[in-house]
């Protein structure tokens, strides 16, 4: 596997979830920066040492809601 994509969200409570597509890997962040080192710790806790992905993308969505 090159690559590896998160969907992250702000999460309700303030901050940042992040879910792999396509693998059982979830994590979440009060920052930005916070949030980059829980992916890559998380991406190394579920895969065997030398066989990580070489990249991780981060894909970011942001849900808005306006009144009528």
């Amino acid at each position: 596997m090159n690559e590896i994509l998160f969907l992250v969200e702000d999460a309700p409570e303030g901050g940042y979830t992040a879910r792999a597509l396509g693998e059982s890997i979830f994590t979440e962040a009060d920052d930005i920066e916070t949030l980059h080192a829980c992916v890559r710790d998380a991406v190394r806790c579920h895969f065997e040492e030398g066989k990580e992905p070489r990249m991780i993308r981060l894909h970011f969505t942001r849900e808005e809601v306006i009144a009528v």
